[in-house]
């Protein structure tokens, strides 16, 4: 069973969030709904407490509420905040960091997930400002469900309807369902925490048109940003090119080269530990053309320069996080390798792993954990566990 503090904006969508509840409820999810003042025009807080068994909350200035249960814990009472329906109005405020009334309030208090569903008309939803709002949203970790595509109470016709609220429970469940990873030892542990991760390849340029790239996917990434978001931490995502949404609660920075990228750790310190992921490009054309390279010219001659090393760097840095973690992807001898590379870069741990067969790109995952003391041999395991059981081991170190 997981915590939901439902925010219901002011749309004609609003009806939906009546059947939401009911929905969340049979599931066996409890729901603390908060209703805007242009969703009470559309739903009644009688009607979203009865089937919520819980209190509606409506006013910022409500004082009874104030002193039982105020805004700032309510906001963080939660495990996961769903907005739904987000109209275009809330998504602006959210994006500008407006907090005007409860709801916006609490949005931006909140540190837990952020889900908005949103629901608006098709001009609205494609207009530049929305757009630009959906972006600014999503690079701070909000999570948004992409509305469906259909018939609009307004008679026109495209993308902007709410999804149904079976389809809405279906697309949060995997958020729902890793809730159990908040549950490590000593609970959220990491809260507090800031906690710097690096994820997917780096591309970098022979011309406008061609890179040198691997077969990272991220997903191992992603993964471990998410689960140290839902054990507490403030977390910074520093991502290569990845087809892979960004984790609830987690501010992502996308990036394409290694050099883009060692600037973007170094921007984002301090760091109370740092997981580099990423696996990196050690070289870079240093004579990439400025225009295609024509076939017809031959095999062009590469000149190859070393690219930053950023977790070597990491190790030497006035600012070095508290716990350094690296990956290694290795073929032969894994963990004589990461052994190896643990010295040499001056790392705290090593995450070794044999990407002989479909680990990069695959949803599973088998690697050792080799410290100063000890190589920790783990089983084969999906990838979220392995972020999870990585978290788990970050939040006994850390405390």
């Amino acid at each position: 069973m997981a915590r939901i503090l439902l925010i219901v904006g002011g749309g004609i969508a609003a009806y939906k969030a009546a059947e939401l509840v009911r929905v969340a409820r049979k599931a066996g999810h409890e729901i603390t709904p908060v209703l805007t003042g242009g969703g009470a025009h559309f739903v009644t807080p009688m009607s979203l407490a009865a089937l919520a068994e819980s209190p509606v909350y409506t006013s910022l200035w409500d004082l009874k509420d104030e002193t039982e249960m105020g805004h700032i814990q309510l906001s963080r009472a939660a495990d996961l905040v769903l907005v739904c329906p987000a109209t275009a109005d809330l998504l602006a405020k959210m994006a500008a960091g407006i907090a005007d009334d409860l709801a916006t309030t609490l949005l931006l208090a909140t540190d837990k997930p952020v889900v908005a569903a949103p629901a608006m008309n098709v001009r609205m939803w494609l207009h530049d400002a929305t757009r630009a709002n959906i972006a600014t949203l999503k690079s701070r970790g909000v999570t948004i469900l992409d509305p469906d595509e259909g018939d609009m109470a307004c008679g026109e016709y495209g993308p902007g309807r709410l999804p149904e609220p079976d389809d809405i429970m279906a697309r949060i469940a995997p958020l729902l369902e890793s809730r159990g990873a908040l549950e490590l030892p000593g609970g959220r542990a990491l809260e507090g925490k800031h906690i710097l991760v690096t994820a997917g390849p780096t591309h970098e340029p022979i011309d406008p048109v061609r890179v040198i790239a691997n077969r990272s996917s991220g997903k191992q990434g992603f993964a471990i940003a998410a689960a140290a978001a839902r054990a507490g931490a403030r977390v910074t995502l520093v991502s290569g090119p990845v087809a892979l949404p960004t984790p609830g609660g987690v501010a992502r920075i996308d990036v394409v080269t290694a050099e883009q990228m060692a600037d973007a750790v170094e921007q984002a310190l301090p760091a109370d530990a740092a997981i580099l992921v990423a696996a990196v490009a050690d070289w870079r054309v240093a004579n990439a053309a400025s225009s295609k390279l024509k076939k017809g010219n031959g095999p062009p001659e590469l000149t190859f320069a070393p690219n930053p090393d950023i977790l070597k760097a990491l190790g030497e840095h006035p600012d070095r996080p508290r716990l350094l973690v690296g990956f290694a992807a290795e073929t032969d001898d894994v963990v004589a390798n990461a052994q190896s590379k643990l010295a040499s870069k001056k790392a705290d741990w090593i995450v070794a792993n044999d990407v002989g067969g479909d680990v990069m790109g695959g949803a599973r995952n088998r690697v050792h954990l080799v410290t100063n003391d000890a190589v920790e041999d783990w089983p084969d395991q999906s990838k979220d566990d392995v972020a999870t059981h990585l978290i788990a081991r970050i939040s006994e170190e850390l405390n």
